[in-house]
């Protein structure tokens, strides 16, 4: 005998994995707060918020509309909202129009080159979707579209383009692909048996693996780039540090052999890495004042 049926909000945020915006969030006020020296005011800080809660949830709430036939024969994925009815897909295209209102609605609040350049980011995000069915750099896509947190946030909070945050950005693109061909060594045979590209189904295991640690040594380096283009101090350095050790902690975590781990190397590794980095970006910022 079933339980009691949760409560839609519950369902929907199981649908789109709310938890899990604590990957690009951080990242996006990090943008900030190298672009002013100083964490944003309440309400940019408040918009920023919207505005990345929204794309995210359009995100992957198209997702999961645009794969629900694959879902409904893989194994591991059987267990989704859509899969099981819990969510219709009714409910999962109104939540789709709903969150995506959210994030232009935040730029449009936050300054003009926002707004004029959000439309460009829902169809980054959004297109992301599609990727796997034609090129295994769908990885380096689903990167695109979570590197453009940062850039995002230089712009909420200044309302100018500017380069550096483009190296923030690509920082954030190699890191998320990387943990990404982790993620897709659970679906490897079922990539090959349907015909749907990745780096794991594409090179093997092993090989995938290696491209992942390369991606991986490239967010360092990225990220040791950005501090020296703006100047950041001793404690930004010091999470960096922190953060390559955590990424070198998670290629301990996985093999082509034990893929136990790979939820751990994922969401928790992952969730730690952006959340690390942005403390110590936001401290260092914060000495720098106080100086």
């Amino acid at each position: 005998m079933s339980g009691p049926r949760r409560p839609l909000a519950v369902r929907l945020a199981g649908l789109v994995k709310l938890e899990h915006t604590v990957f690009a969030l951080p990242f996006a006020y990090m943008g900030a707060v190298t672009a002013l020296g100083h964490f944003p005011d309440a309400r940019t800080a408040l918009l920023i918020l919207l505005a990345m809660a929204g794309a995210r949830t359009a995100a992957m709430t198209f997702n999961r509309i645009v794969d629900l036939p694959l879902d409904r024969r893989n194994p591991r994925t059987a267990g989704r909202e859509l899969v099981t009815g819990e969510v219709s897909q009714t409910q999962a295209r109104i939540l789709l129009a709903v969150s995506a209102g959210v994030f232009l609605a935040a730029a449009w609040l936050l300054n003009p080159l926002a707004f004029v350049l959000s439309p460009l980011a829902l169809a980054v995000i959004l297109g992301y979707s599609y990727t796997k069915r034609f090129t295994p750099a769908s990885h380096l896509f689903l990167g695109s579209s979570l590197g453009i947190a940062p850039v995002g946030g230089w712009i909420a909070a200044t309302g100018e383009w500017g380069t550096p945050p483009l190296i923030l950005g690509a920082a954030v693109a190699a890191w998320t692909a990387g943990f990404d061909i982790i993620y897709a060594l659970l679906d490897t045979e079922f990539d090959r048996r349907e015909k749907l590209h990745s780096i794991p189904a594409a090179l093997g295991e092993e090989r995938a693996l290696y491209v992942s640690r390369a991606l991986h040594a490239a967010m360092v380096v990225l990220l040791v780039w950005y501090g020296r283009v703006l100047g950041l101090g001793s404690l930004y350095v010091i999470g960096v540090f922190i953060v390559a050790a955590f990424l070198v902690w998670e290629h301990t975590l996985v093999t082509p052999q034990d893929k136990s781990r790979v939820n751990t190397a994922f969401f928790t590794m992952n969730g730690i890495v952006s959340i690390v980095l942005f403390v110590f970006t936001l401290l260092d910022a914060l000495r720098g004042r106080g100086q």
